[in-house]
């Protein structure tokens, strides 16, 4: 694991984000970042490549120093279960390793949790996201990072959709007016980054 100082001095950016290069800085200080596994209670376990990406994300971050969190959210008055994804191949993937579990009463990841005690009392600036549902957890929970000062970045291969034909307006939402809610990116270009921050063969 990466030293404080060697994660200040660390400069670049994740490569390919959009509406702009993220972080807004160029400092790639892991230590200061989390990386959020949104999980929405009651939706199926991330399968197949989502899994993958969703893990490798994680674990790649987190070795460069980063702390890993487990967000579960759920849907209080939800009357009708929402439909499952189409599973993308596979049997389910097991949990991805992270560092702490936190439980949310809401939508929100923030809403009746201890997320952002957690952040603030680990000096976090910055936020990758990942899991389910886009539309719906991790979008609220990533507007909300946002607002509370937190710049943030949606690893949009690494999240399921609850409805695949409006997930191109769920990116779009956080992309304009130069990015409102953050910057979005890709597993491969994330992994690029914090692996080659560290000295690791991309």
């Amino acid at each position: 694991m990466a030293t404080t100082t060697d994660s200040i001095a660390r400069r670049g950016h994740v490569p390919g984000t959009t509406p702009y290069p993220w972080p807004w800085n160029g400092v790639l200080n892991a230590e200061r970042t989390a990386v959020l596994v949104v999980d929405a209670l009651g939706a199926p376990p991330l399968d197949g490549v989502t899994a993958r990406n969703a893990g490798v994300v994680v674990a790649t971050v987190r070795g460069a120093g980063a702390i890993g969190i487990r967000v579960v959210t759920r849907e209080p008055r939800r009357a009708i279960p929402h439909p499952a994804p189409a599973r993308m191949g596979g049997a389910d993937a097991p949990p991805i390793p992270v560092d702490e579990l936190i439980s949310a009463v809401g939508v929100d990841g923030f809403f009746g949790s201890s997320l952002e005690a957690s952040l603030r009392g680990r000096g976090i600036e910055r936020i990758i996201l990942v899991g389910t549902w886009l539309e719906t957890s991790v979008h609220s929970t990533m507007r909300t990072a946002n607002d509370m000062g937190f710049e943030c970045l949606l690893v949009a291969d690494a999240c399921a959709q609850l409805d695949a034909a409006i997930e191109r307006n769920s990116i779009s939402m956080i992309e304009m007016s130069g990015g409102i809610f953050g910057a979005v990116g890709h597993t491969a270009d994330v992994v690029e980054a914090y692996a080659k921050a560290e000295g690791e063969p991309t």
